[in-house]
């Protein structure tokens, strides 16, 4: 009978540990899901996230577009008021309106400069095909090579970002 006390004991004892085991692994897989599950809630609320950044900085970058044209637009609001000021003059002298359409003239190369426009283009200058645009060619004794001999419209750049090339008749 010792032997069956014996045999009793140990088979208690591996179902014990064997419950001890099941508990352990029960408890570690609870552990393990709930940690999947934080993991999964915050996956989510990072994506959630991002997605509200990427429209929040389009509708930025959109504002922003609308927001400088306005500011353009503003700075050239006054020429126009000029314009319309000189259009409604019916009793001027020739002298007086050449005159007024300078004074809008200059005001407007003040707006252009005031906003970063820089003109480019003058007759004499060297050839540069990154700001100028040959549409003629000349052969010209007294103009060195590849000199702007005539300019037909100026060239303007913002920063150094070319708007538009100088149409130009190259020499030489």
């Amino acid at each position: 009978m010792a032997n069956t006390d014996k045999e009793q004991e140990v088979v208690e004892t591996a179902e014990n540990t064997a419950e001890e085991t099941a508990d352990a692994a029960e408890s570690k897989t609870a552990e393990l899901e709930k940690e999947l599950a934080a993991s999964k809630e915050a996956h989510i609320r990072t994506l959630a996230e991002y997605d509200n950044y990427r429209k929040r900085t389009a509708k930025e970058k959109e504002n922003t577009w609308v927001d400088a044209k306005a500011v353009c637009i503003t700075e050239l609001l006054p020429m126009l008021d000029n314009f319309d000021r000189a259009l409604g003059v019916t009793d001027s002298d020739f002298e007086s309106y050449k005159k007024g359409v300078e004074m809008i003239y200059q005001g407007f190369c003040e707006t252009l400069k005031k906003l970063g426009v820089e003109a480019f283009g003058e007759e004499g200058d060297e050839f540069d095909p990154n700001f100028h645009s040959a549409v003629m060619h000349v052969d010209d004794e007294s103009l060195g090579e590849n000199v702007l001999a005539q300019v037909f419209s100026k060239g303007y750049k913002l920063g150094e970002k070319v708007l538009r090339p100088a149409m130009v008749k190259v020499a030489n």
